[in-house]
């Protein structure tokens, strides 16, 4: 184990880099503990060496469906691990604090209406945790009452969920911001971190805070009250 003054990232155990030497632990705190290989890589790895995604990045990554290139700055993923544990003591689940805190939807969670059908039956706030994308990028989420359906074969949407998605998307975001500047992507089943309440993601880019601040009813991210 490496000292903890030291300079050199590469020496350091993984849970010490991104810390300043008078605030690293000798021991693994626990919520970086069992972590999957990938994630331990990420937080091992200098915030300075992350390569921020651009907007064209962002659309070729969805373009070919490559969702697992979605990755928080090495120091964000470190305080979204450190908040989900402490939501799991204090919750249960973060399934249980999105459904309280977040959402408010009483379970069982049940649609008013067909989908995209009843304004109640979708609420839209920020991503509580953004990826390492560009700052002009605003990163939303779409959460849903009911169903998308997924084909088992693919692991990804069926045509008409799609085209349900699309079609909300158009009314509730391209005619404001532009075709070039909206896009969305829901993901995999497999890379999904809570997969009890349905959503998906939209992605804008530069647009006008106040629309913003509409259509997520004044909604903060968590990243920036925590």
């Amino acid at each position: 184990m490496g000292s903890l003054n030291a300079t050199d990232p590469a020496t350091l155990p993984y849970w010490q880099v991104n810390i300043p030497p008078n605030d690293r632990e000798r021991d693994c705190p626990l919520f970086l503990q069992n972590l999957k290989p990938k994630e331990r890589a990420i937080i091992g790895t200098p915030d300075s060496e992350y390569h921020i995604l651009t907007w064209d990045d962002v659309r070729q990554v969805i373009a070919i469906n490559a969702l697992d290139a979605f990755q928080r700055i090495p120091s964000d993923l470190r305080r979204y691990l450190a908040y989900n544990h402490y939501l799991k003591e204090k919750y249960g689940s973060v399934m249980n604090f999105v459904l309280r805190e977040r959402l408010a939807w009483p379970e069982p969670i049940v649609p008013d209406g067909k989908p995209f059908e009843k304004e109640n039956d979708v609420k839209i706030l920020w991503n509580d945790w953004p990826y390492g994308i560009d700052a002009k990028i605003v990163h939303l989420v779409v959460w849903t009452k009911f169903d998308l359906e997924d084909d088992p074969k693919t692991d990804d949407l069926t045509d008409e969920a799609r085209a349900l998605i699309e079609d909300f998307v158009g009314r509730t975001f391209r005619h404001v911001v532009g075709d070039d500047n909206v896009i969305w992507f829901k993901n995999w089943r497999s890379l999904k971190s809570i997969n009890s309440v349905e959503h998906f993601h939209v992605m804008l880019y530069d647009p006008d805070p106040e629309f913003v601040n509409k259509i997520t009813n004044g909604d903060v991210p968590l990243s920036q009250k925590v």
